[in-house]
């Protein structure tokens, strides 16, 4: 939680510059979000997983999200995963295992235009960190010994739109990019790979405002 809170900080730096240029009309500072999201990892990542290349696939999973708005175009986000995504690990020597993982991400948004516009776009960037568990692999590979992976994290960038309903619903669609690699454990001990996820989320929602 550490590097969580240090993405707080710089999330907010820019705060006392916002606040000193607020034209905020709206009265509602805060949203939350409900949605469903699916998550594809980089194809062909690099690393490997004990000596053979992977290819991992997609999966969807329920997401949720609050922000707290500085004025009518900064925000402060906090996303994640309300269950955990789960992805087959296809390996290049034939054998196959898989992983979930649950990520979660503090990000700095800038929303265009003012509030009362139907569609408005919006880009943000921030850090994120993703908690993987659960993995299985044939134990014909690992020997009956675990495989484990550690916690991918990195910046996140999102791009996404918001088209109002009324003046506090709306729906929502995002695209989210997160860069980050998994280091490999056998039995609870790194074997020096690591496995490049860099995945990609597609979603779509819906918010209130309050």
């Amino acid at each position: 939680m550490r590097t969580l809170s240090l993405a707080t900080v710089a999330a907010i730096a820019f705060a006392p510059t916002v606040f000193a240029q607020d034209t905020t009309t709206s009265q509602r500072r805060f949203s939350v979000v409900g949605g469903y999201a699916h998550m594809v990892p980089k194809s062909n990542p690099d690393g490997t997983v004990l000596g053979s290349k992977t290819d991992l696939d997609g999966s969807g999973a329920p997401t949720l999200s609050g922000s707290w708005y500085l004025n009518d175009n900064f925000a402060i986000e906090l996303w994640g995963a309300a269950d955990r995504f789960e992805h087959d690990v296809n390996l290049a020597n034939g054998s196959r295992g898989t992983i979930k993982q649950q990520p979660v991400a503090l990000s700095g948004q800038y929303h265009f235009g003012a509030p009362d516009k139907t569609v408005r776009p919006f880009v943000g960037l921030g850090y994120y960190q993703s908690n993987i568990n659960d993995e299985q692999f044939d134990p014909a590979l690992t020997g009956n010994r675990h495989v484990g992976f550690g916690t991918p994290n990195g910046p996140i960038a999102t791009a996404g739109v918001d088209f109002n309903i009324t003046d506090r619903w709306f729906t929502r669609a995002d695209a989210r990019y997160m860069k980050g690699d998994a280091e490999v454990k056998l039995a609870g001990q790194e074997t020096g790979e690591e496995v490049q996820l860099d995945p990609w989320t597609v979603g779509v929602g819906v918010g209130v405002r309050f």
